[in-house]
C-alpha cells in the first residue's frame, strides 16, 4: 500500500526529465526554428550568395512552417513571432547588403534572453521555475518552497550558459560574414544544443533537491 501511494504523489525521476525536455526543449520547435536559417545559407550559396534569394527562400519556409503550425493547433503569436523574426532578418539583410545580417535578431534575441533569465534569477524568479509552474498549473506554490526555489535557480543558470553558448560561437561568425558556417551552426545550436541544457539542468534540478524531496510536480510549503 506504501509503494501504491508513493507511485500516486511522486512521479518517477525519469518520467519529470521527460516532461521538463517536452515543456522547455521540445524536438518539433527546435527544427522549426533551425529550418530558416539553413534555407537562407543553402539558397544564398546555391544562387551566386544572393540575398535576395536567400531572404525569399527563408520566408517561404518560415511561412509553410506557419501555416503547418497553424493548422496542427499551436498558438498563433508565437508562430506569428518566428515567421516576423524570419521576415525581418531577411530584410536587415537586404538592406544593409550583408547577408549575416540575417542572423542579427537572433543573436540580438539571444543577448537579451540571456540576460532576461540573469535577472530573473537574481530577484529570485527564475524562469525555469516561473515556465514549469506555469505549465503545471501550480501558480506561486513553488516559490513557497525553498528548497525547490534554490533548485529552479541554480538549474535556471545553465539555460544562461546555453545563450553564452550560442554567442560565443555566432558572434564571430557574424563578423566574419561567414554565411555558410552561421547556417550550420544554427542546427548544432538548436535541438542539440537544447537537449543538453535540458539534460543538465535537470541534472542539477535534481542535485540541488534534497533527497526526500517529492519533486518538482510536488511544492512544499515553506
Amino acid at each position: 500500500m506504501t509503494d501504491d501511494r508513493q507511485t500516486d504523489t511522486a512521479p518517477a525521476p525519469e518520467a519529470d526529465r521527460d516532461s521538463l525536455m517536452r515543456l522547455l526543449g521540445g524536438r518539433t520547435t527546435a527544427i522549426d526554428a533551425s529550418l530558416p536559417p539553413v534555407v537562407f545559407g543553402l539558397a544564398w550559396f546555391v544562387f551566386g550568395e544572393s540575398i535576395a534569394a536567400g531572404g525569399a527562400a527563408a520566408v517561404v519556409v518560415g511561412a509553410v512552417i506557419a501555416a503547418w503550425r497553424l493548422r496542427k493547433g499551436d498558438r498563433p503569436v508565437a508562430v506569428l513571432v518566428s515567421l516576423l523574426a524570419v521576415s525581418f532578418g531577411a530584410i536587415i539583410a537586404l538592406h544593409t547588403g550583408h547577408a549575416a545580417d540575417f542572423f542579427l535578431i537572433r543573436l540580438v534575441t539571444n543577448a537579451a534572453s540571456g540576460l532576461v533569465w540573469v535577472v530573473s534569477i537574481v530577484v529570485r524568479w527564475p524562469l525555469l521555475g516561473v515556465v514549469v509552474g506555469t505549465v503545471l498549473g501550480q501558480g506561486r506554490r513553488w516559490r513557497r518552497d525553498p528548497a525547490l526555489l534554490r533548485a529552479y535557480g541554480r538549474a535556471s543558470w545553465v539555460w544562461v550558459c546555453q545563450y553564452l553558448v550560442r554567442l560565443v560561437v555566432l558572434i564571430p561568425l557574424w563578423t566574419a560574414n561567414a554565411v555558410v558556417a552561421l547556417s550550420v551552426a544554427q542546427v548544432v545550436l538548436t535541438w542539440p544544443l537544447v537537449a543538453v541544457c535540458v539534460a543538465v539542468s535537470w541534472w542539477v534540478l535534481r542535485r540541488a533537491l534534497p533527497e526526500d524531496h517529492p519533486g518538482l510536480r510536488h511544492p512544499q510549503g515553506a
